[in-house]
C-alpha cells in the first residue's frame, strides 16, 4: 500500500473552527464542563480562556501545530487561550475541563503541557463542577476557590511529563509518522519508506532533519504512548498490549516501558484504573 504524502496530509486536516467562546456570553472568572460519551473529534479551534483538561476515563488526544499529545487517566493537558488545537476523544471518556481567564492564571506560554494530577488537583477539578462555565456570572466564593485551583495549577505547569510527539509540515515525514502510528504492531522501516514511496536511507535522513530524532525512537514512543492508551483500558492485559506496539517478548516490552513511564506496565494499570469514574456531576 502506498500512501500519498498530499493525501496523507489532506486526510489529516479537520475543520477549522475558529476561535470558541466558552462563556457564551456569561461574566464568569472560571467556570467548568464535564464531557462524557462517544467518540469525538473536535475539529480545530482555540480558546477565549486557558483550559486544563482532566481524564478522568478514556485517553484523549490532543493535536497542536509543535506536537501530538497523549493523555490517558489522571494526566491532565493545558491548554493556554488562543493555542489552536484539536482534540480525539476516544470513549469510555469522562473528561473534566476547567476554564480560566487569563487575569486568573497570568501565563504566557503558547503551547500544550501534559501535567500530572496529584490527588488534591485532582479532586479541586471534580469539585469544581459545581460552577459551570457558562453561568451569567461569578461569585465570590467561586473566585476564591478558582483562584486558589490556577495556583494549583501554576505550580504544577512546572513539571511537565513528556507525553507528545512530534508533528511536521513535510509531506513525506507527515506521511511516514501516519504509516508508523497505523502499524505499531508489526511496522519496519523498509514498509514505511515503501508506502511513502522513498527509499530508506532517505526516511531516516528526513526523520533526523526535520524533527531531530531518529524514526527508530520516534516508533518507540508511539510505540510507548499507545501502550498506555492500551492499559487504560478495562480488561487490557499487558500481553495482549506488548503484542498490540509489536513487542515480541513480554521482557522487552516491560523494560522499554519502565525506562519510558517510570514504572512497569503492571503498576501503572494499577495505577490509572485506581481513578474511578464520575457516577454525577453534582
Amino acid at each position: 500500500m502506498t500512501v500519498s504524502a498530499r493525501s496523507a496530509k489532506g486526510l489529516a486536516e479537520s475543520a477549522r473552527i475558529g476561535r470558541v467562546e466558552l462563556r457564551r456570553g456569561g461574566r464568569a472568572l472560571a467556570g467548568s464542563h464535564l464531557y462524557e460519551g462517544d467518540h469525538l473529534v473536535t475539529g480545530w479551534h482555540s480558546h477565549d480562556m486557558h483550559q486544563i483538561q482532566y481524564a478522568v476515563g478514556g485517553v484523549v488526544e490532543v493535536e497542536t501545530a509543535s506536537a501530538h499529545y497523549m493523555l490517558p487517566p489522571q494526566q491532565a493537558v493545558w491548554l493556554p487561550v488562543g493555542l489552536e488545537h484539536q482534540a480525539t476523544m476516544v470513549p469510555p471518556v469522562q473528561v473534566v475541563a476547567v476554564m480560566f481567564d487569563p487575569q486568573l492564571i497570568p501565563y504566557s506560554g503558547d503551547r500544550a503541557r501534559i501535567l500530572a494530577v496529584s490527588p488534591l488537583l485532582r479532586e479541586m477539578m471534580l469539585y469544581a463542577l459545581r460552577w459551570s462555565i457558562d453561568r451569567a456570572d461569578s461569585d465570590e466564593v467561586s473566585d476564591a476557590f478558582f483562584r486558589t485551583l490556577g495556583h494549583l495549577v501554576s505550580d504544577a505547569l512546572d513539571r511537565e511529563a513528556p507525553l507528545s510527539l512530534p508533528t511536521s509540515d513535510d509531506p513525506v515525514v507527515a506521511a511516514a509518522m501516519a504509516y508508523t502510528k497505523a502499524h505499531l504492531d508489526s511496522v519496519t522501516a523498509e514498509e514505511v519508506s515503501r508506502a511513502v514511496a522513498v527509499s530508506e536511507r532517505t526516511l531516516r535522513r528526513q526523520f533526523q532533519l526535520k524533527l531531530g530524532l531518529s524514526w527508530r525512537t520516534y516508533l518507540l514512543h508511539a510505540r510507548m504512548l499507545r501502550a498506555m492508551a492500551l492499559l487504560a483500558s478495562p480488561g487490557q492485559s499487558v500481553q495482549k498490549t506488548a503484542t498490540a506496539v509489536g513487542f515480541d517478548s513480554l521482557g522487552s516490552f516491560s523494560r522499554a516501558f519502565a525506562q519510558f513511564c517510570g514504572e512497569s506496565p503492571s503498576s501503572y494499570r494499577r495505577r490509572v484504573s485506581e481513578g474511578a469514574p464520575l457516577t454525577s456531576t453534582a
